[in-house]
C-alpha cells in the first residue's frame, strides 16, 4: 500500500487485513516525539479494533514481522533509521524484513519522491533509500495498491 501523505493509506490497509483471523498484529514504527505525533498515534490506535495486537518497533522490524501483520510504516521506519545514527543499515534490516515475509501481510508506505529533488543531502540520501526500499517491498509483493485521493487503485 503507497500513496501520498494523509491519502487513505492506513484506513485501506486495516480493511485488507479485515479478512486476517483475529489473532492480527500491527506494527507500529511511530516513535511520539512530539504532540502532535503522539495525537496521530492516538488517532491510529482508535481506527483499531481491540482485535488488534499492537507491537511498537522503530527500528528493528525484520525481528518483528509476524502472520497476520499491517505494518504501518516504512517511511517513518526509515525516518527513525535516519535519525539514530543507523542510517547504513537500512537495507539489511529490510532485506532480512523481506525473508521473513509472512503470507498474510500489509505494508503501509509512502511516495514522497514524485516532486521537487530536495535541497539538501540528507533529505536527498532519505528519499533516495525511501525510493529503493518501495521498489524492494513491491518486487517482494504479490499486490501493490496506490492510494490517490483516498482511491485505492491496484498497479501489482
Amino acid at each position: 500500500m503507497t500513496g501520498g501523505v494523509k491519502s487513505g493509506k492506513s484506513r485501506r490497509a486495516l480493511e485488507l487485513a479485515a479478512p486476517f483471523s483475529p489473532d492480527r498484529w500491527f506494527l507500529a514504527t511511530a516513535t511520539p516525539f512530539d504532540d502532535e505525533m503522539r495525537d496521530r498515534i492516538e488517532r491510529h490506535k482508535a481506527e483499531r479494533s481491540p482485535s488488534w495486537s499492537t507491537i511498537e518497533e522503530s527500528i528493528d522490524i525484520d525481528v518483528a514481522v509476524r502472520e497476520r501483520m499491517v505494518v504501518d510504516c516504512i517511511p517513518m521506519w526509515l525516518n527513525n533509521l535516519f535519525f539514530s545514527g543507523r542510517e547504513a543499515e537500512w537495507e539489511s534490516i529490510l532485506g532480512r524484513f523481506i525473508a521473513r515475509w509472512p503470507r498474510d501481510v500489509v505494508v503501509v508506505t509512502n511516495e514522497t519522491g514524485m516532486g521537487v529533488i530536495p535541497a539538501d543531502p540528507l533529505s536527498r540520501r532519505y528519499g533516495i533509500a525511501l525510493g529503493l526500499a518501495n521498489a524492494r517491498l513491491a518486487a517482494a509483493a504479490d499486490r501493490v495498491e496506490l492510494m490517490v485521493a483516498g482511491i485505492p487503485l491496484s498497479i501489482k
